[in-house]
């Protein structure tokens, strides 16, 4: 696509960024099919070529207008148009040079500042997590609305966390809205490491990735929370004393795998920010590699667990195993298009005697949560909801499972099937096995 960039922005960083990119599209229209605000709105402006077209625009000097940024604000950033383009369009990177000019030149409502404000400091803020007990404390009372945002206490096992000690290390970034919300994943995630011989360490001082003030436009705020975690992360990088840094919410992998990038122009934390990014890891990436370990364990005492595929022995034991159910796998968006890790949940569970389902249609459509979209924009965020939970209960499968946890919340508030992360489920056929 060809482009003639105002001269406020030629020679910049946003303006070489975003040119670089808009001149890779060939406006084929591809992703019009994938982008899931196009399928229901049928709009072409709410599409990523609509949406390209409205930030060349902006780029070349034309005016930014409230419609300019509702379309810009509409997109997910579910990044499925990078799957689908064969150009290797970056929308994501582009979309956020957008979304930060307009930010800095549309004035929005009250109303609008407000709760993004809200966002952007409250759910990164020490005191979400007293507030989310009280909330939870009061649950029964609460309205529908705000009820479905306040998931229930977690149990004793929620703060569970293994004490022994093994070589191999790595970090774990515990997250900003996780820990108060669905504490059990951190844990379950430290414990099947543990199973398998994998000391989990958490650092003191890193909290939020940066994707939540990153993609609200603040991205000084983003920024600072990036330096913060790589400030608390560093000194045991550098005593070499961790093989990578684990990230159990597909959401903030994508986020930190793109530290690099993000600060490299910053003379002081660059090389780090690079460093960072190359030892991260999904879950989803770590687990492989500890399956043969996993299985061995799970064979001493998990009969019934096999039962559910062969018939054993009758002399052999049996008990109720709650993960031989049979699931179904929702991968985030953040997964399957941003980090490009498809398959490798379903191929870890199945390999440790699950039965595993993906939607039989739209398992590449986002589900609607997309961080804080499920707050901001959330008529389209139930809509994708619906649609995605009327693709996956067909399946009549006992739990739906995903890789992030605003998947997990946003499903299970249209749903009476469990939702849960997939190392929770993992997690519980290693209750009751002897390490």
């Amino acid at each position: 696509m060809q482009t003639d960039l105002a001269p406020e922005f030629k020679g910049t960083r946003d303006g070489d960024a975003a040119e670089a990119i808009l001149r890779k599209c060939v406006h084929c229209g591809f992703c019009l099919a994938t982008c899931p605000t196009y399928l229901l709105l049928g709009n072409e402006l709410d599409s990523p070529r609509g949406r390209i077209y409205l930030m060349k625009q902006m780029l070349e000097g034309a005016p930014v207008t409230q419609a300019t940024q509702l379309h810009l604000d509409r997109c997910l950033t579910c990044r499925n148009c990078e799957t689908t383009c064969p150009s290797g369009v970056q929308y994501g990177a582009l979309v956020d040079i957008g979304r930060k000019i307009a930010e800095a030149r549309v004035e929005r409502p009250n109303g609008e500042r407000a709760l993004r404000a809200v966002l952007r400091h409250g759910l990164t803020s020490s005191l979400f997590g007293p507030a989310m007990k009280l909330g939870q404390r009061v649950r029964a009372l609460l309205p529908a609305g705000l009820k479905s945002k306040v998931p229930p206490r977690a149990g004793p096992r929620a703060r569970q966390w293994p004490t022994r000690s093994h070589p191999r290390k790595v970090l774990l970034l515990m997250g900003c809205v996780q820990p108060s919300m669905l504490p059990n994943i951190n844990s379950a995630t430290a414990r099947v490491l543990d199973a398998a011989g994998v000391q989990t360490l958490v650092a003191d001082g890193a909290g939020c990735c940066g994707a939540i003030r990153w993609h609200l436009g603040d991205e000084p705020g983003g920024l600072a929370d990036m330096r913060r975690n790589i400030d608390a992360w560093w000194p045991t990088i550098a005593a070499g004393s961790v093989e990578a840094i684990v990230m159990n919410a597909s959401g903030c992998g994508v986020m930190v795998k793109d530290y690099g990038h993000a600060l490299a122009h910053d003379p002081d934390y660059a090389a780090k920010a690079k460093r960072v990014s190359e030892l991260t890891r999904d879950l989803s990436e770590f687990v492989p590699g500890l399956v043969g370990d996993l299985q061995a364990r799970l064979a001493r005492t998990w009969p019934a667990a096999r039962a559910a595929v062969s018939p054993t022995r009758a002399s052999e034991p049996t008990r109720t195993i709650d993960t031989a159910k049979r699931l179904a796998f929702h991968p985030p968006c953040t997964l399957q298009h941003g980090q490009q890790l498809r398959g490798n949940v379903e191929s870890i569970l199945r390999a440790l005697g699950f039965e595993v389902e993906l939607a039989a249609n739209e398992s590449h459509l986002c589900c609607g949560s997309a961080g804080t979209y499920s707050v901001l924009q959330s008529k389209l965020a139930f809509e994708l909801r619906d649609r995605k939970l009327a693709n996956l209960e067909p399946l009549g499968v006992d739990a739906i499972v995903s890789a992030n946890i605003g998947c997990i919340l946003h499903l299970q508030t249209g749903t009476a099937t469990p939702v849960r992360h997939w190392i929770e489920v993992l997690d519980e056929t290693l209750v009751a096995t002897p390490s």
